[in-house]
């Protein structure tokens, strides 16, 4: 495969996980700083490594997002908890890769993670009612109560 079929192929596997309203902003947000890096990561990312056979989408999208809490990477984990809804992961099988990130990853990681998902869950909710979603603020909000 050449760089621009493992784009092509990247594009199309990206759109499919992500949404296409998410890749279009994306792409609508290129300039010459991160043009580069946003062909980098179509081409390897989405064009190489989810397009791999090895795995299901699903897989992927688990493993992900028990990275992304590790990594604490609040604004990825946003986005593919979005993902991994597309790819057919279960709201329950999100929670046990938390529950399973909290003792590997720690408590406050866990906690984080459970809070971002539940907006995205209320996001998902709300847009099958009301219509597209709305890009939201990429700062978790502080809750009382900690744990």
């Amino acid at each position: 495969m050449d760089e621009r079929e493992r784009y092509g192929q990247g594009m199309k596997v990206r759109r499919a996980v992500l949404g296409d309203a998410h890749v279009d902003r994306s792409l609508e947000n290129r300039n010459e700083f991160n043009e580069e890096f946003q062909d980098l990561i179509t081409r390897y990312a989405w064009g190489e490594i989810w397009s791999r056979p090895g795995l299901p989408r699903k897989t992927r999208s688990l493993i992900t997002l028990g990275l992304m809490v590790a990594l604490n990477r609040g604004d990825e984990f946003r986005m593919h908890v979005r993902a991994a809804l597309n790819n057919g992961v279960a709201r329950d099988e999100i929670k046990e890769v938390l529950l399973q990130t909290a003792i590997y990853c720690g408590v406050p990681a866990a906690n984080s993670a459970f809070h971002i998902a539940a907006e995205v869950f209320a996001d998902e909710s709300n847009s099958k009612t009301t219509g597209p979603e709305k890009p939201r603020s990429r700062t978790p909000k502080a809750k009382a109560g900690g744990r």
